[in-house]
């Protein structure tokens, strides 16, 4: 507890707001007083001390010392986004996270930076906030920069060193000689949540044509009144999509065009070999196109 009590200090001094979790890295239960307030409960505010998740996080010292007394066998914490000036990608090796990974530095959006070795033998790569919001996703589920790989930037958190992972025993620690970078402009632009699903509506037709396998059959299923416009629309989607995102806007057209199949508005060859026509159209090798295909189908359901 020492070690955790200097650890959290030092944070503090460094102005990151430090909270703790649980040993089980969740947030401690609320109070009954917390429990039972209604939705005029100012969270910020709160006086608790482990309260309301990161919403207890301080740099006070006083009040750090405090919250760690009251769970000694927690984790320490970090708030990330604006109120640390951070941004984590925490990369999880169990879910594929290191090819994601290794893709991703290969496209420029990882550069090298300030990282933490996690207890349970993962990465979290600290960038410096960009100064506008960084919205957190989880690539297991699909969001974000891909399989394995979760963003933690607004309205998230990490655990930090010298916290000891409740599964292996191991510490997490900091790799030694490294400073924390700029998040490059490329990286935020990848953060960002994939836009919304084009409706069924009739829509007018696209600027710039997209040459792309032609399916055999797209016919008006499941509710989808226009599947060729809609199909149009999610390759449109990946044609325009600026350098650096293009993978996970390879991705989330793969889930679209999923749902379509899911429908019966599309066969499933005919929808992979279109989407592989965009991808290549778009640039992407076609290991991450067969990738963002398998991902995207497999997050609506359709595995292989």
């Amino acid at each position: 507890m020492p070690d955790l009590l200097a650890a959290a200090l030092d944070y503090a001094a460094h102005g990151w707001p430090v909270f703790m979790l649980a040993r089980s890295k969740r947030p401690v239960a609320n109070c009954p007083t917390c429990t039972d307030t209604g939705p005029d409960h100012d969270r910020e505010a709160c006086p608790c001390l482990t309260c309301h998740g990161f919403y207890a996080a301080t740099t006070h010292p006083d009040r750090i010392t405090a919250i760690i007394d009251t769970v000694p066998a927690g984790q320490l914490a970090l708030r990330t986004g604006a109120p640390s000036g951070t941004v984590v990608v925490d990369v999880d090796p169990a879910h594929g996270g290191r090819d994601t990974m290794n893709a991703l530095i290969e496209r420029g959006l990882l550069p090298p930076t300030a990282y933490v070795v996690t207890g349970s033998g993962g990465l979290h790569l600290y960038y410096r906030h960009p100064g506008q919001p960084v919205t957190c996703s989880q690539g297991k589920s699909g969001q974000g920069l891909g399989p394995g790989v979760d963003v933690k930037g607004d309205g998230g958190y990490v655990v930090l060193p010298p916290s000891i992972h409740p599964r292996t025993g191991r510490p997490y620690r900091w790799a030694p000689g490294r400073e924390m970078e700029e998040m490059p402009p490329a990286l935020v632009t990848a953060c960002r949540p994939a836009p919304p699903a084009p409706t069924c509506r009739p829509a007018p037709p696209a600027p710039t044509p997209v040459p792309a396998h032609t399916p055999t059959s797209t016919r008006p299923a499941g509710g989808i009144s226009f599947p060729d416009r809609l199909l149009a629309a999610h390759l449109q989607a990946v044609a325009n999509a600026p350098e650096g995102t293009r993978r996970p806007t390879l991705y989330g057209a793969a889930r679209g065009v999923a749902r379509m199949v899911l429908a019966d508005a599309i066969s499933r060859d005919d929808a992979e070999a279109a989407l592989t026509t965009a991808g290549r159209q778009a640039e992407q090798t076609d290991r991450d196109i067969r990738a963002a295909i398998r991902d995207g189908f497999r997050a609506e359901g359709l595995a292989a």
